[in-house]
């Protein structure tokens, strides 16, 4: 893979959530916050793909499924 860097286009809905999450996560890199999301959806595809289930548990011990 090539690591030259690309334009996205994002809409407005898209580049709200982006920027409201690098400011959660108190990141000024935007684009290396979309390889990590990216990265956990690859890793549910390839769970899925494999027959699993991939799941979120919260601090009470809760979980809920990845869906798509």
């Amino acid at each position: 893979m090539s690591s030259e860097p690309v334009q996205v286009r994002l809409n407005g809905t898209a580049a709200q959530l982006l920027a409201r999450l690098c400011a959660e996560t108190g990141t000024d890199d935007p684009s290396g916050l979309i390889v990590r999301a990216l990265g956990l959806f690859e890793m549910a595809q390839r769970t899925r793909r494999l027959g699993g289930s991939l799941f979120f548990r919260n601090e009470r011990g809760e979980e809920a499924e990845v869906a798509f």
